[in-house]
């Protein structure tokens, strides 16, 4: 196997060569080094600092690139973990030259987190998490963070394939990024509900071809009931931009008030907010002081996530602009419009052209359209 080396952060480490696939049957993955994830990782190594765990597992090592970043960068006691004998070799070797006395260990993530428990686990499968949710909740101490690629199916665009791995409703509608990230933030809560623990999100968001829990796992009764609290429906309809919030565990039959038509219901999901203020905020502060790859990128995430409001979903600018017919004033211009009439309104993470408010239709459509 051909390897190259490849610096991101402080963290020198080998990887394979991409098109050196000649040592894989067919139907085998290879050990997979995604550059694409860069912005993924450093907002681990960012936020993990903060939260000060006592002990850290990356239960899907690969090339063990996350788990070396975080004994590296964070001076934390670091495990990683792996099926594959081959990655097992190579994260062996990128441990030795780096110099890290951190624990690898060749093992199943599911087998593993079913016998110890780490105080905080990262999942980063190859593909869905759905699989590992259970294990990685048992096996967690305080923090769990989960990575997950299949957007597709969170998004709606594989509905059937949504419903078996998630047990939810999905659609693919405007806001079809927002619905997979609380789609499966929903899914992490009723899991760990079953074992009378509470979810925190501390830092969730999307990017691109991945989504992103950072959580904080919460005991007892009382935080499991809260975490239910939390999860209901968004009623979409099929004919206008109309949607409404339900908090329950059971949808409503319900109609548009604008148009007649009938709501679908898209869950159960997560209706609560995805981030803790106060560190995201810490996170800001610290961001421009690491040697960060991703570091002008993240810092702009960061700031849209810390402004944006904790509604469900958002507007998508052109799609209601394409609606009403109109030649409408800058994004800024209508968000300004909207707080005027007395409702908050931000941008949103989700989209560079969203909008986030819980003001009526009747209110967004008015900013939207040119005054003379």
């Amino acid at each position: 196997m051909d390897l190259a080396e490849v610096t991101e952060g402080k963290t020198k480490f080998l990887v394979p060569v991409q098109d050196d696939t000649s040592r894989f049957p067919p139907g085998s993955a290879p050990i997979f080094f995604n550059r694409r994830m860069e912005l993924n990782r450093d907002a681990t190594v960012l936020l993990l600092p903060l939260l000060e765990p006592s002990d850290y597992l990356d239960a899907m090592g690969a090339t063990g690139v996350r788990g070396l970043r975080v004994a590296r960068e964070c001076g934390i006691p670091v495990t990683i973990s792996e099926r594959d004998p081959s990655a097992i070799d190579l994260i062996t070797l990128n441990a030795t030259r780096a110099g890290l006395p951190v624990t690898v260990i060749h093992r199943d993530a599911n087998a593993l987190l079913s016998e110890q428990s780490f105080d905080a686990v990262d999942l980063d499968p190859f593909g869905t998490p759905a699989p590992f949710i259970d294990a990685g909740i048992r096996g967690t101490r305080r923090f769990l963070f989960v990575t997950a690629t299949d957007t597709a199916p969170l998004c709606g665009a594989h509905l059937k394939a949504g419903i078996r791995r998630y047990g939810a409703l999905p659609m693919n509608t405007e806001y079809h990024g927002e619905v997979g990230l609380r789609i499966l933030l929903g899914f992490v809560v009723r899991e760990a509900a079953r074992y009378d623990r509470g979810v925190e999100p501390l830092f969730c968001y999307a990017r691109e071809h991945f989504f992103r829990l950072h959580l904080r796992l919460l005991r007892g009764t009382k935080a499991a009931d809260a975490g239910i609290q939390n999860l209901g429906f968004v009623h979409q309809c099929r004919k206008c931009p109309y949607r409404e919030e339900e908090r329950s565990m059971l949808p409503s039959s319900l109609a548009c008030p604008h148009c007649g038509g009938n709501l679908q219901p898209i869950g159960p999901l997560w209706l609560g907010s995805l981030r803790n203020k106060e560190i995201v905020e810490a996170m800001i502060e610290r961001v421009g002081g690491l040697e960060l790859g991703s570091g002008k990128e993240l810092a702009k995430l960061l700031e849209l996530c810390r402004e944006e409001l904790p509604a469900s979903s958002h507007y998508d600018y052109h799609v209601l602009v394409k609606l009403l017919g109109c030649s409408p004033p800058d994004i800024l211009t209508v968000l300004e419009r909207i707080r005027t009439e007395g409702y908050p309104a931000t941008r949103t993470h989700f989209s560079g052209y969203g909008i986030k408010t819980e003001a009526p239709l009747s209110i967004i459509y008015d900013a939207l359209r040119t005054r003379q």
